[in-house]
């Protein structure tokens, strides 16, 4: 399928992903008639000038069925989520977004689009194979027996399960993919919803701006991850929606670092050594994640593989920047 001449709604567009995916879609042809968000327009962060911009609650099943209207394909990338300090605080919150997938698949089936992408998450895989920092990569197939993050984890394979349910009894063709620890400028930084790299990344630049050379690191810093930088996201979930890959599928980076290591390398960009700190107490998620990339390599011949030092520069200036000219995170 050819995203060229289509016509896509991107729900979450006020969100990091979706407003650099409004962005994309609209520089490679494709007509996004609208994008959506609940936030209000001026807390977006980005807006694309020539789409429809709405501010609309899509738990709200009417609103879903606005929303998609005239559309071929939809963008559900809308949910309540943040960094591993929010899920871990707001289950229930972040469960209430299986209201938002499942009316965005029933609008999207009345309207008969013809096909419907999810944003899912590396959070659906299972606990006890993440319990050891030098973790094996997860592989789609390790999301069974199902052991997710709680609230959060769950809501997403759940609504997996929708997409699923509703192609084989409906036709509705989705598309559904695994983001693994997004991150990037144009994004939330400050708040409490941000995630490590954009965390790690602010508290360095306040460090060295303020001269109290310390930092606090949530975890002892052992925890392994791997962060993929926003453009190979854009690219792998468009390269996605216009497969035939029928199935969930991880889109994430596959180089590995520790908690530690990140810190590092922010350093090195902010040119200087910081006094860590760790909070033991303090919410880390699993002790190791990591992307298998082999399904992606076998059916689409790419992977994401910007260097995560390369892809931190980026965040780390435009966060620098945002706070030089006093903006606060969203």
């Amino acid at each position: 399928m050819d995203l060229r001449g289509e016509t896509a709604v991107v729900c979450g567009a006020g969100g990091f992903i979706g407003g650099h995916l409004v962005k994309s879609l609209v520089a490679s042809g494709v007509k996004v008639v609208r994008a959506v968000d609940i936030k209000p327009l001026d807390e977006w962060f980005q807006i694309t000038e020539g789409v429809e911009s709405v501010s609309l609650d899509l738990k709200d099943k009417d609103n879903c069925f606005k929303a998609a209207e005239g559309s071929s394909v939809i963008f559900q990338l809308a949910a309540d989520m943040g960094g591993m300090g929010f899920i871990e605080s707001n289950k229930a919150l972040c469960m209430l977004s299986v209201l938002v997938n499942t009316h965005m698949l029933m609008a999207a089936q009345r309207v008969g689009v013809k096909r419907f992408f999810y944003s899912s998450s590396a959070c659906v895989y299972n606990g006890e194979k993440q319990i050891n920092p030098d973790v094996v990569a997860l592989k789609e197939s390790d999301a069974y027996p199902a052991m997710p993050e709680d609230g959060y984890g769950w809501e997403k394979l759940f609504s997996e399960r929708m997409c699923r349910h509703f192609e084989e009894d409906y036709g509705l063709i989705s598309r559904v993919a695994r983001y693994h620890n997004v991150y990037g400028p144009e994004g939330t930084w400050d708040g409490g919803r941000e995630k490590a790299p954009a965390a790690i990344c602010r508290k360095v630049i306040e460090a060295k701006s303020s001269g109290k050379h310390e930092i606090s690191i949530w975890g002892d810093g052992k925890q392994t991850r791997s962060f993929m930088y926003i453009d190979d996201c854009i690219k792998g979930t468009q390269m996605l929606v216009e497969s035939e890959i029928d199935e969930p599928i991880n889109i994430g980076s596959s180089e590995l670092v520790t908690i530690n290591q990140l810190v590092d390398i922010a350093e090195e960009i902010a040119g200087i050594k910081l006094k860590r700190y760790y909070n033991l107490n303090a919410p880390k998620g699993v002790n190791g994640r990591n992307s298998d990339n082999t399904l992606i390599l076998q059916k689409l011949g790419w992977e994401p593989s910007i260097r995560l030092r390369d892809g931190l520069e980026k965040t780390y200036r435009w966060i620098e920047e945002q706070i030089m000219i006093g903006a606060k995170g969203k």
